[in-house]
């Protein structure tokens, strides 16, 4: 691998983890005014016109199997993703759902391993795994209202973080076809919002232009619409295609770091010694198991 476009593919990474590290932030604060759906639904609308406006040309499928794919990575990485975060937020500290989705490296490689002739798992793995899972549920236990653990939303965390996983496979799969970066993400951005449909009506959607126009409502659906959509699922895309899943997934472990200290400085979220345990916990857990990834892809 070209070793420029290798460092390209790290700068980018990380550039989008910062971002994607505040998001939860955003959220948590949007969700005092609209429903999990609604933000959804607006925030990839105008991710979708953005990368529209910026480069404004039709991708053409080869193959008809290859939309499969693309409407795979829109359920999972848009859909469902999102959906089952923004509702997790609406539970559960967004401190303790940055952290848990932090696991999703683990899924990537589970996936990874088993869909796309990845690597081999190695006791270092599970260990690290271990870990993990430790410091998560202590997370969760401080997440919880008056020493009641309500793990509702430390669940539907863990679901987005393996969604989000399959969606880092199926994406690198569709690295494959050598499209447009930009023109993949927006194909992927129109099946994430058609998956949307049927939650419209399902769940309430009858957002208040008032609420919406509110300044601090306004700047935070931009900075999530063009941002962290538009920019980042690019950026984040692009890095996937030069580094792979798994090497890409193992930024995600910086989210927690990002997320917590946002929410502690705007939030004023408290995180008491349990919490500092299990992100150290949970982190040592990432570094563990995904220390040895380079080194195993050097060797193949």
């Amino acid at each position: 691998m070209d070793r420029k476009k290798e460092i390209k593919g790290h700068l980018f990474s990380l550039f989008t983890i910062f971002i994607w590290g505040t998001t939860f932030i955003s959220t948590k604060i949007l969700l005092k005014s609209f429903t999990p759906i609604e933000i959804l639904f607006i925030r990839f609308v105008i991710g979708y016109f953005a990368l529209l406006a910026l480069y404004p040309h039709r991708l053409k499928v080869k193959e008809r199997k290859q939309e499969l794919y693309f409407a795979g990575a829109g359920l999972c990485g848009i859909t469902l993703y999102f959906l089952l975060e923004n509702i997790a937020l609406t539970y559960t500290l967004a401190s303790n759902v940055g952290v848990i989705i932090s696991i999703a490296p683990f899924f990537t490689a589970i996936f990874a391993h088993l869909l796309l002739a990845g690597e081999k798992m190695r006791a270092q793995f599970f260990i690290g795994f271990a870990v993990a899972v430790a410091g998560i549920f202590l997370i969760s236990f401080n997440g919880s209202s008056q020493l009641k653990l309500n793990p509702i939303g430390d669940i539907l965390a863990v679901l987005a973080a393996i969604v989000w996983a399959i969606y880092s496979v199926l994406t690198k799969k569709i690295s494959g076809y050598h499209y447009h970066t930009i023109s993949v993400t927006r194909r992927i951005f129109f099946y994430g919002l058609l998956f949307m449909m049927p939650v419209l009506f399902i769940f309430k959607f009858e957002p208040d232009i008032g609420q919406i126009i509110k300044p601090v409502n306004l700047l935070n659906i931009i900075f999530l619409g063009f941002g962290a959509s538009a920019i980042c699922f690019v950026t984040w895309n692009y890095a996937l295609k030069i580094l792979g899943a798994v090497k890409t997934s193992v930024y995600i472990y910086m989210v927690p770091v990002i997320t917590v200290i946002t929410s502690v400085l705007i939030l004023h979220e408290t995180i008491t010694g349990t919490a500092v345990l299990g992100i150290l916990l949970t982190l040592a857990g990432l570094f563990i198991s995904e220390i040895k990834l380079p080194a195993r892809h050097q060797n193949e």
